[in-house]
């Protein structure tokens, strides 16, 4: 199968929906498809393979952060090129509404369209005002995906009709078996709390953990907290107190095989986010290095933790109240065995999440763009992780879905 994927963001900056991509084009290439990415990219950018660079991005304020984008006459020709030349059996479009490549994307696609909605954002201006100009477009859509329950919600409250949710894939053997790093593994009386995310956009939470950690110093003296991910170290490490300052190192933006050994080597992995996540794809990589996890109760997070079940894979503390962060992060240091239960039920709960799981389902979707002869709603949902459901009859276990 001739897959076209289509990114809205830069390939230059690391984030959720580009590795997304990225690991589903390899995933498709390992098992005999014929993947084709394009995506925004400076001119000279090392682009993983599979990828076409479009042009160079510019950054937007999008969905509560700054997205680096690529719009314009250039860009449309650039997308009309790759789309002719391709002559793709599906386009995978992601995030179709994005004032980037995807929406260009999706006005001259000609094949079958697969879309992935990424947002959670049921407030969102920008869909709202969208929507009536690409409503046309949107029918070119015949398999609609949703990471999350809550991006399912947005797409539901913004353009109608429904989406499968199959979430974001990991690939949990990869940092399963990394090793632990001498330089980032803690010690009796000195543990290590790992926070990763971009350190200069605010919804992540390095502010609110920065504000915890007088507290959590007072009770562990000898806490270290390493900041893994990219953005201006000196201006963040400026906003410290100076005894916070002292405890944390920045590591910057790491390789994959760096970051998932700082993760591995964590005795608590903090996610502070405060907002704007459909999902957590950070969570499912710290379970799966085997690394408690301790997070904010935001809804994305809790799905993907299993909260509300017995044995969920995670801990949580009230989102934006570092208080109540700082005392989570106490109890958890101060309990070794606790952690270590964490770290088991993070790893069980991590596969779910695996490429192997996770990329079926959406060839699956391809399947049955294909089979049906681009209907226009694909799927139904039903209760449970990442597994759909159509309303047609279905064959055996293990066959696509058949119209």
């Amino acid at each position: 199968m001739r897959v076209g994927l289509v990114s809205p963001y830069s390939f230059d900056v690391p984030g959720g929906v580009q590795f997304h991509i990225r690991d589903l084009a390899d995933y498709l290439a390992r098992h005999g498809h014929e993947p084709s990415v394009l995506a925004p990219a400076d001119e000279g950018t090392v682009l993983p393979e599979h990828v076409v660079p479009a042009g160079r991005a510019v950054p937007i304020r999008y969905n509560g952060s700054t997205a680096r984008l690529l719009f314009g006459p250039v860009a449309s020709a650039r997308v009309g090129r790759w789309l002719e030349e391709g002559d793709f059996d599906v386009v995978h479009i992601h995030e179709p509404l994005a004032p980037s490549l995807s929406v260009l994307a999706l006005w001259a696609a000609t094949s079958p369209v697969v879309a992935t909605f990424h947002t959670s954002n049921v407030r969102s201006r920008v869909m709202q005002a969208a929507y009536p100009l690409l409503r046309p477009s949107l029918e070119k859509i015949h398999g609609r995906i949703a990471v999350s329950e809550d991006a399912r919600r947005t797409v539901t409250t913004h353009i109608g009709g429904d989406a499968v949710v199959i979430p974001n894939g990991v690939d949990t053997s990869a940092f399963a078996r990394v090793e632990r790093d001498p330089r980032w593994t803690g010690a009796p009386g000195r543990p290590t709390i790992v926070f990763l995310g971009r350190i200069d956009e605010p919804r992540k939470g390095l502010p609110v953990l920065a504000e915890a950690m007088p507290a959590v110093l007072d009770a562990v003296p000898g806490a270290r907290l390493l900041v893994v991910g990219p953005g201006s170290a000196e201006a963040a490490r400026a906003k410290l107190p100076e005894g916070v300052a002292a405890s944390t190192e920045f590591l910057g933006a790491l390789s994959d095989e760096d970051k998932a050994s700082a993760l591995a080597s964590a005795d608590l992995y903090i996610a502070p986010h405060t907002g704007g996540e459909s999902f957590g794809i950070v969570l499912v990589e710290a379970m799966a290095a085997g690394a408690p996890v301790l997070a904010s109760d935001l809804a994305a997070f809790q799905r993907v933790l299993d909260a509300g079940r017995a044995g969920m894979a995670g801990a949580l503390f009230a989102s934006e109240r570092p208080d109540d962060l700082a005392a989570r992060i106490v109890e958890l240091l101060g309990d070794p065995e606790r952690r270590a239960t964490l770290a088991r039920l993070g790893r069980e709960r991590a596969r779910a999440f695996d490429w192997d799981v996770v990329a079926r389902e959406i060839i699956a979707v391809y399947e049955t763009v294909l089979d049906a002869g681009h209907p226009r709603e694909v799927t139904r949902l039903r209760p449970g992780l990442g597994r759909a459901v159509d309303h047609r009859p279905r064959g055996r276990a293990g066959e696509p879905w058949r119209p």
